[in-house]
Formats: structure tokens, sequence, C-alpha cells
């Protein structure tokens, strides 16, 4: 894909990162993420092929049904496929809310590329839905992505049993609180 190609096809854009809409030709580049014990450390388990096409898919179904999902995290510098965010409607205790989620390729944590696009994302979604409220929500023991959360804006709302993590944490921003915040 050529630098104009992306941004033809950006959602977002920041100051180092595109965020757009997965193809099934990020396939192999969403795989070696998801499918890797570290990153996938906090999650029942790392995705297999089945599991990582299904995810791609459901993105591409959020596209249609609610006009966002997680979106390909792609360098500007470089356009190096290196993770997702973006936003789903997600089960955070028994609600069904809008969440940003996240999730960077290892070889670039601790960069501020979570972050970054998360706060895009964020400032997206205050701009283009209804939702008057935000959440980020994780396993307890997820301190990057809690960590990304209060980056964001985020401040820590609820801490509740979950059958898949055990204890998740619920972090949550307001509109109001983004107006205050926003750059």
């Amino acid at each position: 894909m050529t630098y104009d190609d992306l941004i033809g096809k950006a959602m977002i854009e920041t100051g180092r990162l595109f965020l757009r809409e997965y193809t099934l030709q990020d396939f192999n580049a969403l795989y070696e993420i998801l499918s890797d014990p570290e990153t996938m450390q906090h999650y029942p388990k790392p995705f297999d092929e089945e599991r990582t096409r299904k995810w791609i898919e459901w993105n591409l179904q959020n596209y249609k049904e609610y006009g966002f999902g997680l979106w390909a995290v792609v360098l500007k510098e470089t356009g190096e496929f290196i993770g997702d965010c973006g936003i789903t409607i997600q089960d955070i205790d028994g609600e069904l809310l809008p969440e940003i989620g996240y999730h960077i390729h290892k070889k670039y944590w601790r960069r501020g590329f979570g972050s970054e696009a998360a706060r895009a994302v964020r400032d997206w979604a205050f701009k283009n839905t209804p939702y008057d409220r935000l959440f980020s929500y994780m396993k307890y023991t997820n301190v990057g992505s809690y960590s990304i959360a209060i980056a964001n804006g985020m401040k820590k709302v609820k801490e509740y049993p979950d059958e898949k993590n055990g204890i998740s944490y619920a972090y949550a921003i307001t509109r109001e609180e983004w107006e205050r915040v926003k750059q």
C-alpha cells in the first residue's frame, strides 16, 4: 500500500500514525500480534488462525453495523501495521458500552503508540458519536492497558468479578471531562 493509499483509507491521522479499517490482507500482521503469548498474556489464550480471521470479520461487521470498530494502526513513516485500536460495543459488567480497545505489537511497546492511538480514537468518538461516556476495560493484571486508559484521561470507575478475567477494571471518561482535557 502506498503512502497516498494510506492517506486515502485513513479514518484517523495522528502525528505518527494512521488508523484505517481492516482488510483481509492484514491477517498475517495481525496474527503475529494476537498469536503471541506475551502480547496476549491477559487473555485466556493467544489467538489461533481461525480466531484471528474471526476478529477481522467481526470488525468488518462492526464497520457496517456501527460505523466503527477496531482499526488497523499503521506507522506513517513506514506503512507498517503495528496493531489495532478503536471502539467496539462490549459487555462491561452486564452493560453494553462503547469501549476503546487496543493491541500494539510488543516490539513497539513503551513508545507511546497505544496512548497516541487511544487519544485519537477518544477524540474521534466524542466528535462522531452520540456517546457521553467512553470506557476501557481490562484484566486487573494488565498494567499496560490501564496505563493507556489513564493516559487517555480515564479514571477507574469499577472493579468487578468477571468470568473471563477473574477480576476486571473499568475506566471511563465523560464527554464533559474530555472537553476539559482535550488538546
